[in-house]
């Protein structure tokens, strides 16, 4: 058992470089792979940074997500947050078996492959636009952004014309900056929406998945709002982000992407090791122990909430060699972008297909696609739950 613990520390922000995770992680992590942490509220937990460790957690049905138990990593608002009914990420078994039962089929391998040529079709259209315009344009708001953002519309049944109030809520709900007051009002807006989508649902039923789950009579209505809610977010905002920040990505790296394009064989692994590369959700998952865990030699107590740094855990060098380097060669399945677990991404394979598609099209549509402004004045989402670039000027 680890006896002489270092002083608890905050969770770091600041990057020194914009695609790499802060360098205290790694130092941290080089000392043992979990250590004291200072939560928002004073409270005093732990900051898990090794691969294995983080894993292992996410295993483990010893440590809840439910946020009543939670103690808040870096913003008091999560434990100002109220706990909402189908909101399932919230919830441990039984009740996130409920849940996720009722939705893994919509979700298989088969189901996403049946949706290629739709999400391809998609595509495409972004790109007509975009090549329509002419440069320079913003690759988030022309291409990264819409495309996901009018599948899981499509998916779920709800009107792409609304994106605008969507996107605004669910960006408010993921900045940092947010106020609880803010917050409240975002997650009331969306809330009443679509909680409205799901009444006019049950009179004037369609074939999307909001739907289906109306027909099978197993949740209310605002059990259902709360599910769509947290599929509407999650199936927009991460796979948004990974398509421009990982064509930043490529962009930086020229050598990468001259490989990718010469070799379209390589997308499949491309897309994985950028998914481990880049770690979009850097903040995070935070569990609480529901009694004493031993991790590693380290003991956890019960009531004390471990903040995982997933993107410290994808950079271990016990688990990924030569880790900071970029290779789209590399077989980097094993990563934890998508968690693991009980509450591994439901829509991780509607996520990758979507890059599979994306990252090929928009490098055969503009062979000579660069930044329209120096990289350093790219504005990265250093503020945001999910990382990313805020806007991403592009020429051809």
């Amino acid at each position: 058992m680890t006896n002489a613990l270092p002083q608890p520390v905050t969770l770091p922000l600041s990057r020194e470089n914009r695609v790499d995770p802060p360098q205290d992680l790694r130092r941290w992590r080089e000392e043992g792979p979990l250590r004291p942490m200072l939560y928002a509220d004073g409270h005093v937990g732990w900051l898990v940074t090794g691969y294995s460790a983080v894993r292992s957690v996410l295993a483990d049905s010893r440590f809840s997500t439910r946020l009543e138990l939670l103690h808040p990593p870096i913003s008091q608002r999560l434990q100002q947050a109220k706990k909402r009914p189908g909101f399932f990420l919230r919830e441990d078994p039984p009740e996130h078996t409920r849940f996720r039962k009722l939705l893994t089929g919509q979700f298989t391998v088969r189901r996403m492959k049946q949706l290629e040529p739709r999400i391809q079709k998609i595509t495409e259209d972004r790109l007509d636009a975009m090549e329509r315009g002419g440069p320079p344009a913003d690759l988030v708001r022309d291409f990264a952004l819409p495309i996901p953002s009018l599948v899981i519309c499509e998916l779920l049944g709800v009107p792409y014309a609304d994106h605008d109030r969507f996107q605004r809520d669910s960006s408010t709900l993921l900045n940092l900056d947010t106020t609880p007051e803010q917050a409240q009002e975002a997650i009331e807006g969306l809330a009443t929406y679509l909680y409205g989508l799901v009444v006019r649902k049950r009179s004037e039923p369609d074939d999307a998945l909001i739907s289906g789950l109306v027909s099978t009579g197993e949740l209310d209505d605002t059990e259902i709002t709360g599910v769509a809610m947290l599929l509407l977010i999650a199936g927009h905002e991460t796979t948004a982000n990974m398509l421009a920040l990982g064509t930043y990505t490529l962009l930086q790296n020229p050598e990468q992407l001259a490989a990718l394009r010469e070799d379209p064989s390589l997308t499949e692994s491309t897309v994985e090791e950028l998914l481990r590369y880049l770690t979009i959700v850097h903040l995070g998952p935070v569990r609480t122990a529901l009694e004493d865990v031993e991790v590693e030699g380290y003991m956890v107590k019960a009531g004390e909430s471990v903040t995982l740094s997933l993107q410290a855990a994808n950079r271990d060098p016990e688990r990924f060699e030569d880790p900071d380097t970029l290779d789209i060669r590399r077989q980097a399945m094993g990563h934890l972008s998508f968690g693991h677990g009980i509450h591994q991404c439901l829509g991780q394979q509607l996520a990758r297909i979507e890059m599979r598609i994306g990252y090929p099209a928009l490098l055969r549509r503009f062979p000579g696609l660069r930044l329209a402004i120096p990289a350093e004045d790219v504005a990265m989402r250093s503020n945001m739950a999910i990382y990313g670039v805020h806007r991403l000027p592009v020429a051809w």
